[in-house]
């Protein structure tokens, strides 16, 4: 799971204007990474111009998906993500820049703004700590924990079932048992068969 970027635009009547972008384009050969960007940043003020008002989208693009999000306001905002990332964590991811930014830079900026002139320092920070969805999202940590916990479950029910078979080869073989107690057994057993894992 990766991001590669993150980027916030403004979109106009004809094009949208980048504002504010940051890159990880470390698993790239270093003689890629500035043609890398430049179609990242491209594809993402492309996606920008042709989301409407208000909606949320995922475009995929060869082995990358293209998260977008523009507000009510014509901020918008792009991460582009490997396909394993989690969406939802995306949009999340999305959100909670854009109202950052839309806060710490006045909308009087954003139509003549650029990277240069706009001053948010936060990209950066965000897609670094975005790396990592289960640290950064505290919704997908607590869905990783639940998978382990049900895996740990599966694991103790399986050696239980495997002890309980063990049990079996035990009584059937006990010379110390009389008939009564393994029929006993055996009846118990056949009533707690419902609740095995099949």
């Amino acid at each position: 799971m990766k991001l590669y970027s993150i980027s916030i635009h403004h979109k106009g009547g004809t094009k949208a204007n980048l504002l504010k972008s940051a890159y990880d384009l470390s698993s790239f050969s270093f003689f890629q990474r500035s043609s890398v960007q430049e179609f990242m940043t491209f594809t993402s003020a492309l996606i920008v111009e042709r989301t409407s008002q208000g909606s949320r989208a995922s475009v995929k693009e060869q082995e990358y998906l293209c998260h977008v999000y523009v507000r009510n306001d014509n901020l918008g905002a792009v991460v582009i993500a490997d396909t394993e990332y989690p969406q939802r964590v995306c949009f999340t991811l999305l959100d909670k820049v854009l109202e950052e930014f839309s806060r710490q830079v006045d909308s009087i900026e954003w139509p003549s703004g650029n990277p240069d002139t706009i001053n948010y320092k936060a990209l950066d920070i965000h897609l670094s700590k975005y790396q990592n969805p289960k640290e950064a999202d505290a919704m997908t940590k607590v869905q990783a924990e639940l998978d382990e916990t049900k895996i740990i479950l599966h694991n103790t029910m399986e050696s239980l079932l495997e002890r309980g078979e063990k049990l079996d080869d035990l009584v059937a073989k006990s010379e110390h048992l009389g008939n009564q107690s393994k029929a006993f057994y055996k009846t118990a057993r056949k009533q707690n068969s419902c609740c095995e894992i099949m």
